[in-house]
């Protein structure tokens, strides 16, 4: 009978174990899909500041009352807004931030390519009167240079 509830104790103790291990490792995952409110460049699991913190034990209280993953995501976008999303999702406010990159990129390339273009192609040949005018202009400078 002893031998019994040891045993009976022990599993308990792993399960416990186990269970602690899977809440700290969704409250990591969840803390490195979160912005900290302070340092903006940061996740909360990655930034030190004192809001951070907070915001990590409210991730793990929450977690531990029963919350799935996205009640306890939706709780700090409906305390900070969408801001607080390392990842904002795809909203149509958000989409030039998503879109705005890719559109610069393609933008640079038609600007290349329309210069490159202008480049490669050659002037029109002078005309008998532009290189009459063009001559006169150069002998006048020389005229001016000559000591």
């Amino acid at each position: 009978m002893r031998q019994c509830m040891l045993l009976l104790a022990w599993a308990t103790l792993a399960l416990q174990a186990q269970a602690a291990d899977s809440l700290e490792s969704r409250e990591g995952a969840l803390a490195a899909k979160l912005r900290c409110v302070v340092c903006q460049n940061q996740t909360v699991a990655e930034s030190q500041a004192p809001i951070a913190k907070d915001m990590r034990h409210e991730i793990r209280a929450q977690l531990a009352q029963g919350r799935s993953d996205d009640e306890v995501v939706a709780f700090f976008e409906q305390r900070y807004g969408s801001f607080v999303r390392y990842t904002p999702p795809w909203r149509a406010s958000t989409w030039l931030l998503w879109c705005g990159p890719f559109l610069a990129v393609l933008a640079g390339f038609v600007l290349l390519r329309k210069t490159l273009k202008q480049r490669a192609s050659s002037p029109a040949p002078l005309t008998p009167a532009e290189r009459a005018r063009a001559k006169d202009w150069l002998d006048q400078a020389d005229e001016e240079n000559r000591p």
